[in-house]
Order: C-alpha cells, then sequence, then structure tokens
C-alpha cells in the first residue's frame, strides 16, 4: 500500500536533489557512452554489469556508488508526494541526428529541442535513447522496453524521464528511428523532430535521485519515471536489439540496492 506524506517529505526531497547534484557534478561527457572502452551487459564476460567499475578508473562508482539506478519501483517503499505537481514540459521542434553508440540507439537534437522544469531549474532536452529489457522494474517485473530521455541543467546536472514499453502496437517515434537500421559511427541526419512525438506525458510518475545507468555511472541524476506504460511490437524490439548487436542479450543493467533513498510518487 502507498504511504501518504506531508509538506516536510516535500522539503527532504528538495534537499535530496540539490545535495545530490552538489556532491556528484554530471559533466556533458557523462551524458554520452565513450564506446571506445569496451563494457557489456554480460555477467560473466569479465566486463559485465558487476565488473563496470573496475574496467576504468573514472567508473569506480559503478561499484561504490549508493546512489544507483536502475532501482525496482516497490509499491511498499514508495510514498505519496501530492507536491510534486505535474511535468512541467516545454518541448519543440528542433534538427536531430541518429546514431549507433554500440550499446543503444541514441537521437540527439542539434537544436533547441525545449526543456523540463523541476522545481524551478530548468533542464533542456538533449538526447532520447533506449534499453531492453526495461532497466527499471516493478514490483520485480521487467517490460519489454524503456526509453529515457536525457536532459541537463545550465550548472551541468542531468534530469532523465523513463518511460516502459509492454507489446502492443507498435511506437510510431521508434519505427522513424529504426528506418536507418544500417547506421555506424556516423550520425545520420532525420530532420526536424518534435519531442511531443514520443508522447512522455503521464500525471502520474514516480521520483527519486539515482545515477547514470551506463558507465561512468555518475550520481545526482533526477529521475522521474513514467506510470503510464506504453506499446511497442515485437518486431521493434527485434530489429532494435539486433541493430546494437547486443547478441540478444539484452541491453539493461541490473537494479541497483535503494540503500536507504526515498522515492516518491506523483498520483493525482
Amino acid at each position: 500500500m502507498l504511504i501518504n506524506t506531508n509538506k516536510k517529505s516535500f522539503l527532504i526531497l528538495i534537499s535530496l536533489i540539490l545535495l545530490s547534484s552538489h556532491i556528484y557534478p554530471v559533466t556533458a561527457e557523462d551524458a554520452q557512452v565513450v564506446k571506445e572502452t569496451p563494457y557489456t551487459y554480460i555477467e560473466g564476460t569479465g566486463n559485465g554489469p558487476k565488473e563496470w567499475g573496475m574496467i576504468d578508473p573514472h567508473w569506480q562508482v559503478c561499484s561504490k556508488g549508493h546512489h544507483q539506478s536502475p532501482i525496482d519501483l516497490l509499491d511498499q517503499r514508495v510514498q505519496i508526494l501530492p507536491n510534486l505537481g505535474e511535468l512541467h514540459k516545454d518541448y519543440k521542434p528542433a534538427p536531430a541526428v541518429v546514431k549507433n553508440r554500440a550499446h543503444d540507439i541514441s537521437v540527439f537534437w542539434k537544436g533547441d529541442a525545449g526543456k523540463l522544469d523541476i522545481n524551478g531549474t530548468d533542464y533542456q532536452l538533449l538526447q532520447v535513447h533506449w534499453h531492453s529489457p526495461s532497466e527499471h522494474s516493478f514490483n520485480g517485473s521487467r517490460y519489454e522496453l524503456e526509453l529515457h530521455a536525457v536532459h541537463k541543467s545550465a550548472s551541468g546536472n542531468l534530469a532523465v524521464i523513463a518511460i516502459v514499453y509492454g507489446y502492443g502496437h507498435l511506437d510510431a517515434f521508434l519505427s522513424r528511428v529504426l528506418q536507418h537500421r544500417s547506421i555506424g559511427k556516423n550520425e545520420i541526419p532525420l530532420g526536424i523532430v518534435n519531442p511531443r512525438h514520443i508522447k512522455l506525458g503521464s500525471r502520474k510518475y514516480y521520483r527519486y535521485v539515482g545515477s547514470l545507468t551506463v558507465p561512468p555511472c555518475t550520481e545526482g541524476v533526477v529521475w522521474t519515471v513514467v506510470k503510464k506504460v506504453g506499446t511497442v511490437s515485437r518486431e521493434q524490439v527485434r530489429i532494435l536489439r539486433e541493430t546494437v548487436h547486443d547478441g540478444m542479450k539484452g541491453t539493461a543493467r541490473p537494479t541497483q540496492p535503494l540503500d536507504g533513498r526515498p522515492v516518491w510518487v506523483y498520483n493525482p
């Protein structure tokens, strides 16, 4: 059962976000996967998720951090916090490119694609990418796909909106991206792309402070996990996995310990 909270919980949340952002500054380089340094999602290979922190000295927080992502969003842990309010998004069409970064397919906006407002701080939309299966789990269960929309503030801190997808009707935005299934290291122009076509909106969402889910696993990331589940076709997931050459093993990091962190939900 979800637990009610009050204004004090809201102040704790704000303090935690500010503190995490101060202790763990996120750079522009952290927001992108460093493809030249090898890592995999397959345990037992010597460079799987449990070994990420030992592959590169700059990645030690992957093993030693206490605010890592993804997490399991277990109902018994979540507290209702009405003060969070609805998501304030102000997106607009802008030129974009698509790129295969070996471990994911990403869409980067080259112009001003708009912003996300969290507690009065603007976070500019940088890029979106996909993981399969979903990285966040819900009461121990994962969905087939998860999209991450990465935003950065003027001070260099990150906020990510995550959307999970189950099998069903195809996703129109992903279909446009997957037309470039032969993409390699080079960026391929997509033309003008409207972020609103991703349908990031949902009035209900989870909020917590965590990390990047790929090396260097930098902490201090403000996560918003949308409760509404989207749909994607089996064929789209198959093509996505084949395109990133992951051997059909998946591109999802195992869930990480919560370590006492609060997790809130906005559920009007």
